[in-house]
């Protein structure tokens, strides 16, 4: 009888966990629904793959592999015995897939060195946003190059003597030079308390051209061409309405562009950063420079062949970046954040004068993100000039919404 009881007692207690893990399985995969309709919905689509999962004996495998692949592989020892491998490369295929389709998206960009410091009070009108200096005060985990530092989030080791030597890219003497475009260009900035009349099409993204960076990508031409540039500004939002696919909408116009325009030599692509505290509350990364108000601090992100695209001549872009940051900070010595070099290659490889710069972050105001892409703009100038002191006259600056209305402009004319 107490053996009995014994076994019975076993049983309510096994009963009893089963009944607990299932509850808690049910929480997870429901735990983005908000009606009952869509967490029955939830529970219906992943019931099938787990009951199957159970049947296989792969229920708690941690890999990414589907129920079909574990099948498949699970007929032949060997390669059953390397299901690691073929979960990683089947991984980096989707990578792969998902970049080419345009959706790996710039990374919100707080290198774990940089220290935040409490920021000077903002000179103009305030928007309300905690404000941060973000600046490297440790080598470490950097590869610094006079004062210039870079992330290196790749497998790449990088040689200080050869991200110095001098970039490829250089002017032309003839037809637009640069061309500036917005992957992201519905990105947008926090304006002032009260400001009325904006329509936002997401978290911090907006198509009115007032508050996304496109209008700091006009400030920026407006700069280039006072130096004596010939620049072309493509003001298409390639992220609305569709947020995927937009670096592949990119590159078809940035490849537009270069060939009917073969003098270009440089692409910036200009967005802004995204940086939150450890409760998810936006700040704004700022520098103070005497006599010209609070800019927002800017960083360059540049791409590599890390993700197994082709991108031979990454080192280039680093290159062209490093010049160019050098200069900058030798002017306004907290105006950058560290440089970053990715394994994504952000359609880089489609020049050697590419440069992906994220200006400011979504809580720096309209006016700081302005202040500081004119105060990139004149010094990427000065670097480029410097380098092409025989650069003749530039033909002006253009603005338009792609290379398709570009011609139709012109044929019309």
């Amino acid at each position: 009888m107490k053996q009995k009881k014994s076994i019975a007692g076993i049983l309510r207690r096994l009963e009893a966990g089963l009944l607990a893990v299932g509850t808690l399985w049910i929480a997870v995969v429901t735990a983005g629904s908000d009606t009952a309709a869509s967490a029955a919905s939830a529970l219906a689509g992943a019931m099938p793959e787990r009951l199957l999962r159970w049947e296989l004996g792969d229920l708690w495998q941690r890999d990414s592999l589907s129920p079909a692949a574990a099948l498949a592989i699970g007929e032949s020892p060997l390669l059953a015995a390397a299901r690691g491998e073929v979960a990683a490369l089947q991984a980096l295929e989707r990578q792969e897939t998902a970049e080419e389709d345009g959706e790996t998206e710039a990374p919100v960009t707080v290198p774990v060195e940089e220290t935040p410091v409490d920021a000077v009070p903002v000179a103009t009108e305030d928007n309300g946003v905690p404000a941060k200096t973000l600046i490297p005060t440790d080598p470490s985990g950097y590869t610094v190059c006079g004062r210039v530092y870079i992330s290196n989030s790749t497998e790449h080791t990088l040689s200080i003597p050869d991200v110095q030597a001098p970039f490829a890219a250089a002017l032309g003497k003839e037809g637009p030079q640069v061309l500036i475009l917005h992957t992201h260009g519905s990105e947008a900035y926090t304006p002032v308390p009260g400001t009325e009349g904006i329509v936002w099409s997401g978290d911090y993204r907006t198509t009115d051209y007032r508050y996304n960076v496109v209008r700091v990508g006009d400030e920026m031409a407006e700069v280039l061409g006072e130096a004596g540039l010939s620049v072309l500004h493509d003001r298409t939002l390639y992220d609305y309405p569709s947020y995927t696919g937009a670096y592949d909408r990119a590159l078809a116009a940035i490849q537009k562009y270069l060939e009917r325009y073969p003098s270009i030599r440089f692409v910036l692509d200009v967005h802004r950063d995204a940086i939150e505290d450890g409760q998810g509350n936006q700040y704004k990364a700022v520098s103070e420079i005497e006599g010209m108000g609070v800019p927002a601090q800017m960083s360059l992100v540049m791409g590599s062949d890390g993700s197994g695209l082709e991108h031979p001549n990454w080192m280039e872009n680093l290159r062209l970046a490093a010049a160019v940051q050098q200069d900058i900070l030798e002017h306004y010595p907290t105006l950058m954040r560290p440089v970053l070099l990715r394994n994504s290659r952000y359609n880089q490889h489609a020049t050697t004068g590419s440069l992906l710069l994220e200006v400011g972050a979504a809580g720096n105001s309209p006016e700081e993100a302005v202040l500081a892409g004119r105060l990139f703009a004149e010094r990427l100038a000065a670097v480029l000039l410097e380098k092409g002191e025989s650069v003749e006259p530039a033909e002006g600056t253009e603005n338009g919404e792609g290379p398709e209305e570009e011609k139709e402009q012109e044929a019309a004319s």
